[in-house]
């Protein structure tokens, strides 16, 4: 059997602290789903075999199996099982893999994917003491992003800052603060552009919250960015290195939804499907040295699907960092234009758990704006992991 995308919504990603951080992350999840639904009217929510939700923090309001949660808060019925699983930042695309699996093996017909996150809204934890009353302080430990509460018996060498781990990339490819700096302002560019051109129009739905005007937009791309400008920003990681606040994704709020079937699910959904998944690829490498996981990940994608990189017209590979998305693209035989081409995380947000679902998403709309037939969608994961999506477009004449 083979497994379909037939309609993709997010959510406007918010800033941290921005107009998203009054909005709990379950209820983001649930506007996202009602949102997907609202693009199959035909389909009777009963008929959902299973909801895949993806999440990397599982912590405060999104924790107990937020995709279950969220399920219920847009409305399902209670029939509808769902399930929270966490790859970190790949975790929505996780879902998506693991959805086109049950539905390539006969086990389910239509699945609901998607993910969040609310990294305003992470909370800071303490760990438990083994005792009342300890003699020492505690720490209070924010979760909204990297290595918390670590096990001493880990490597240190591991456990760098995702930042760190990024500069350490940099040196190993010599890729210079110019090239990040470049790579920054055209996805600015790109992503502002796309917005101008009505591009997102489909695949955004606006979040109302208590106080205040709806969020209509990503709230982090800044149109008027330039080379010069992020010139002039400091490193965040070392006194003497590359990575800055602007060469890197910011931390985001956000939801997405991707609804998979079946070929016969197209009968009951009412819509012809949108892609196909045709190739899935998971990737693990030294943790320090998670930016680069993509690029194996994207060809063994490729292979199972039984292409190669002069069949692919585009690719979006979430930027966590310009720097390691830098080192995937030249480590891969395309041309760099063909990769994001209406912006990518370091303008419109990278909100962990949901950003796999976004790339997803934009690159099937991609594919038929463009009218070509297969693409690519990667994401590198804290820890050392990569995944990578094929996909092909039902509809081109190519």
């Amino acid at each position: 059997m083979t497994s379909f995308i037939y309609a993709a919504r997010r959510t406007p990603f918010g800033k941290f602290n921005g107009g998203l951080a009054d909005v709990r992350p379950d209820d983001l999840a649930a506007h996202a789903i009602r949102a997907v639904l609202a693009d199959v009217p035909n389909l009777d929510p009963a008929a959902i075999d299973d909801v895949v939700w993806g999440n990397a923090n599982g912590a405060g309001e999104a924790n107990r199996n937020v995709g279950r949660m969220a399920a219920l808060l847009a409305g399902l019925p209670t029939s509808v099982p769902g399930t929270t699983i966490n790859r970190l930042c790949g975790s929505s695309l996780d879902a998506a893999m693991m959805a086109s699996r049950q539905i390539e093996t006969g086990d389910a017909d239509i699945v609901l994917t998607g993910g969040v996150e609310s990294m305003t809204r992470a909370p800071w934890v303490l760990p438990k003491p083994s005792r009342a009353y300890p003699a020492r302080d505690v720490t209070a430990v924010s979760t909204t992003l990297g290595w918390r509460l670590v096990n001493p018996a880990m490597p240190k060498e591991w456990t760098v800052s995702l930042g760190e781990g990024n500069e350490q990339l940099q040196e190993r490819f010599g890729i210079s603060r110019e090239r990040q700096d470049e790579f920054a302002a055209r996805s600015h560019d790109l992503a502002n552009k796309a917005w101008e051109d009505g591009f997102y129009d489909s695949l955004v739905t606006p979040v109302e919250r208590p106080k205040g005007d709806p969020v209509v937009r990503d709230e982090s791309i800044r149109a008027t960015t330039t080379v010069d400008v992020l010139a002039g920003l400091k490193p965040a990681f070392r006194p003497d290195g590359t990575i800055t606040a602007g060469n890197a994704s910011p931390l985001n709020d956000g939801a997405s939804a991707v609804l998979l079937g079946s070929e016969a699910a197209a009968e009951q959904l009412g819509v012809e499907p949108i892609a196909r998944i045709a190739g899935r690829g998971v990737m693990a490498l030294e943790p320090q040295a998670f930016g680069y996981a993509p690029v194996e990940a994207a060809n063994r994608a490729l292979k199972r699907a039984g292409i190669d990189w002069d069949q692919v017209g585009r690719v979006e590979l979430n930027e966590a960092f310009a720097v390691q998305s830098l080192a995937c693209v030249d480590a891969w035989p395309i041309d760099p234009e063909i990769v994001n081409t209406r912006g990518g995380a370091i303008s419109i947000g990278h909100p962990l758990g949901a950003s796999g679902g976004r790339i997803l998403a934009t690159l099937a709309k991609v594919l038929r704006e463009d009218n070509l037939r297969y693409g690519v969608a990667g994401i590198c994961i804290g820890v050392g992991q990569g995944l990578a999506v094929v996909l092909e477009n039902p509809a081109a004449s190519q």
